[in-house]
């Protein structure tokens, strides 16, 4: 197994399926230590699998909207690993239709989970990440560079979250704590397949290239920080 991120304690939310589940895994087997959250059963399948091939990987059940669950999943790597050197800020959902149809809850519900989350993540783990000189790893999206029709939740939410790691970046580094936002073009998982069908899955990419930009971003020398960085498939048309 490579160890290129040793012993080290990463907390990935959204890690159930699509991108976070890749995420989990790439750095699992680079020798991380891996709490894995997500509010579906699903997160039980996916750390129960790495771990029978020998990964350490604890899944945690959750909403990472929630303050007290999200304090819950700091608390437990702390408890269980005795450390947390790193976050992945990767749970997002999203609700494809246009404003006037458009529910308030649903609104809500989207910069809850998106943008919300992160920052709940990002400032209860603060006084870990302070005392491991750590990372934060926000996951990101073209949709945070672009506009497009029927998506005005979303995209406010990953502008919202992107403005987030710039004011983090600029703010954390006095702590020692660097972050990454990962901008991911269209990749093949169920959050871009089971809602557009007509999708060309040939043309998107593997989640796992985006894992292992995160991967990229976390296993640089400590003088470094990667502030941003944009992974998008070669073929696909939602990014010129």
């Amino acid at each position: 197994m490579d160890t290129d991120l040793g012993q080290r304690v990463v907390l990935v939310t959204g890690g159930g399926q699509g991108l976070g589940a890749a995420i989990v895994s790439e750095l699992a087997q680079a020798g991380a230590n891996v709490f894995a959250a997500d509010r579906s059963e699903r997160i039980e399948s996916v750390a129960a699998a790495l771990t029978n091939e020998g990964a350490r990987v604890y899944a945690l059940r959750g909403d990472v909207g929630n303050e007290d669950d999200v304090q819950r999943f700091v608390d437990e790597a702390k408890r269980r690993a005795g450390r947390l050197d790193a976050v992945v800020n990767n749970a997002g959902i999203d609700r494809t239709t246009g404003v006037d149809e458009l529910a308030i809850a649903d609104w809500d519900a989207i910069i809850r989970t998106n943008l919300r989350g992160p920052f709940l993540l990002s400032k209860l783990a603060l006084p870990l990440l302070r005392e491991s000189r750590g990372d934060i790893v926000n996951v990101a999206s073209t949709a945070a560079k672009r506009g497009w029709p029927n998506a005005s939740a979303y995209h406010a939410s990953k502008w919202g979250l992107l403005g987030l790691s710039y004011a983090l970046h600029a703010e954390f580094r006095a702590h020692h704590v660097r972050v990454t936002a990962v901008i991911a073009g269209g990749m093949r998982t169920p959050f871009l397949l089971e809602r557009f069908p007509d999708l060309d899955p040939s043309k998107l990419q593997d989640p796992r290239d985006v894992a292992r930009a995160v991967r990229f971003a976390l296993t640089q020398p400590r003088e470094s920080v990667v502030a941003e960085i944009t992974v998008l498939p070669v073929q696909e048309t939602s990014w010129p």
